[in-house]
């Protein structure tokens, strides 16, 4: 017997891939448990299963920074409650990250995608369950986006919650109207400008050169760090919470359209977002 959670939650986090570096990532839950009937007739309580399973979601990789640990080019370290992480891009270029142990979650696997970081999460999700389940299968699904969409991660640094961890990400739509009219076109322009971007804040940047962003903030979870190249950042003049992303992009809109009403939707992951207008 099978007990099924389609969507059972989403989650937001970011990850170092081998060739594109930092992404944002959003992915649904799908949770399928395997085992045999209880005394009232159930493998296990579906409300029981939908709390422990987002409980343990939100504590070990949802807005985490993801790390395969066997990924070539890598070193990590944890001491004193702090995780390091530092790799390097095949051109050579230096990413570094340092934040409180629990906002980096360290993978044992060369690389991460739906698959491999599924199969890590099964083996530390059924030690949850009850002794009717026999067995688990995690899957993780990308949202369909027949559009334009954008890999970003970011940090929110006043976020009393997991936002404000330095290094966690989205994969995110984006919808453009001028004069209430769909442009794809420009949707398309802004996605592949923000492909696999770190947006900072200028109030976080503590370091600027030619090649490298570094970014540092004191948070209520502890101090954060991030260093990457240049060429994957974009930064504003204000925090990166969406409803300032989807301001921005009106803005920088309404520079080029001066004549016409901006509309931006902007998303953060799965089915939420800010719309704003110029």
């Amino acid at each position: 017997m099978k007990l099924f959670v389609d969507n059972l939650t989403n989650v937001d986090f970011s990850y170092l891939h081998p060739q594109r570096g930092l992404m944002g990532e959003s992915w649904l839950v799908q949770l399928e448990l395997d085992g045999s009937l209880n005394e009232q007739g159930m493998i296990c309580d579906f409300g029981i299963v939908k709390k422990e399973v987002k409980r343990w979601f939100d504590l070990w990789v949802d807005h985490a920074l993801v790390v395969p640990t066997g990924m070539p080019r890598l070193s990590h370290s944890t001491s004193e409650g702090y995780t390091e992480v530092e790799w390097l891009y095949a051109n050579g270029e230096r990413f570094y990250c340092r934040s409180p142990e629990q906002a980096i979650c360290l993978v044992g696997m060369p690389e991460i995608n739906e698959h491999t970081l599924a199969e890590w999460c099964r083996d530390k999700l059924l030690e949850l369950f009850p002794q009717e389940v026999k067995g688990l299968k995690i899957s993780f699904v990308p949202e369909r986006i027949d559009g334009a969409f954008y890999h970003y991660s970011h940090g929110l640094q006043k976020h009393d919650g997991n936002c404000q961890r330095i290094a966690h990400g989205h994969r995110s739509k984006i919808e453009i109207y001028l004069n209430d009219q769909r442009e794809q076109a420009l949707e398309a322009e802004w996605a592949e400008r923000f492909k696999d971007i770190y947006i900072g804040s200028e109030s976080h940047l503590v370091e600027k050169c030619e090649d490298i962003h570094h970014y540092a903030y004191q948070a209520p979870q502890g101090e954060f760090a991030i260093a990457l190249p240049s060429s994957v950042c974009y930064l504003i003049d204000t925090d990166s919470t969406v409803e300032l992303i989807a301001a921005h992009l009106a803005k920088e809109l309404k520079k080029v359209h001066p004549e016409e009403r901006v509309m931006v939707r902007a998303y953060e992951g799965v089915g939420k977002g800010a719309i704003a207008e110029a």
